[in-house]
């Protein structure tokens, strides 16, 4: 099965997103062990992640063999996909920096990861005409309540509200950039690599002034070693794993690309444990299965309302 409007296969898709949720998990871990080695902030991360992501997309799309550009929306049309994608990308990514920065990477992730998917899913609903019914229902009560016993049942030496809040901003900045991007895909016409280098022009352009505020050179002991990870941060996790993002998001449906994208948090909690050393109380462990469980609730729905839509005559 393939999607008309894009040309790339549904199953393509959803190997991109596969790929793209497990580099993702690694990209918290290794902004964990930035913030150990330099006094880098996230704002400076987010820009040298973008500025260094964009260069090595653009090296990459001078590989391509030229393909003959088709006539699809207008410039206007594309530029405002490449400004409100960028600006998305830009919350998403920063306030997740600075949430695994306030409160550790395992509970950033599962709340921006946790609460991504129910605000997907609320705003498919809204804007896209996506059903939520009522095993969707069910899923946003099971996330909020996950989401409370994070919040305020854990230490606050494992949790952080204030890191909490911020992990929730991250999760709105890839909920709407999720959105964006199947609502774009039902028209065509859109080039995820192009779209892909232009969201981090904007990112980079937008991030910069606070950056430079924060300190765009950081202060290090291990100048190579921070070299390594931040060159790692803009290749794997952001280069590679945001055009086969965008390329997947666009002919997978919102709510299977939030299950697919559970790969993230399952990965970053394995890191935080096993790498990091941080600590897994009863609290996070039983707040991250409601919110991972809800979030798997979406999947049956999700998969059962394919099934009833794929059963109905032509």
């Amino acid at each position: 099965m393939s999607n008309l409007a894009s040309g790339l296969p549904v199953g393509r898709g959803l190997l991109y997103l596969i790929i793209t949720g497990a580099a993702w998990g690694t990209a918290g871990a290794a902004a964990c062990l930035v913030y150990r080695t330099s006094d880098m902030g996230a704002f400076g991360l987010s820009f040298w992640r973008c500025a260094l992501g964009l260069l090595l997309l653009l090296a990459g799309r001078g590989l391509r063999p030229r393909v003959r550009p088709s006539c699809g929306a207008p410039l206007a049309r594309r530029a405002g996909r490449v400004l409100a994608t960028g600006l998305g990308l830009a919350v998403f990514q920063t306030a997740y920096f600075a949430a695994v920065e306030s409160t550790g990477l395992a509970v950033a992730t599962v709340v921006t990861l946790g609460a991504g998917p129910v605000l997907i899913a609320l705003g498919a609903r809204l804007l896209l005409g996506e059903r939520l019914g009522a095993g969707g229902a069910s899923a946003v009560a099971g996330a909020l309540a996950g989401l409370a016993v994070l919040t305020f049942g854990g230490s606050a030496a494992t949790v952080r509200p204030a890191g909490v809040l911020l992990a929730l901003v991250s999760a709105a900045g890839y909920g709407a950039m999720t959105l964006l991007t199947r609502w774009w895909g039902r028209g065509g016409g859109a080039d995820a690599c192009d779209t892909t280098a232009g969201a981090f022009a904007v990112t980079a352009l937008c991030l910069l002034p606070f950056a430079l505020h924060e300190g765009l050179l950081p202060h290090t002991a291990h100048p190579a070693r921070l070299l390594w990870l931040v060159l790692y941060i803009a290749a794997v996790p952001t280069a590679l794993a945001y055009a086969l993002y965008f390329a997947g998001a666009a002919v997978v449906r919102s709510a299977t690309v939030s299950v697919i994208m559970l790969l993230e948090p399952v990965t970053a909690a394995v890191l935080a444990v096993a790498l990091l050393g941080e600590p897994l109380t009863a609290t996070t462990v039983a707040g991250t299965l409601l919110l991972l469980g809800a979030v798997a609730g979406l999947a049956v729905s999700e998969a059962r309302g394919a099934g009833h839509r794929d059963s109905l005559p032509v």
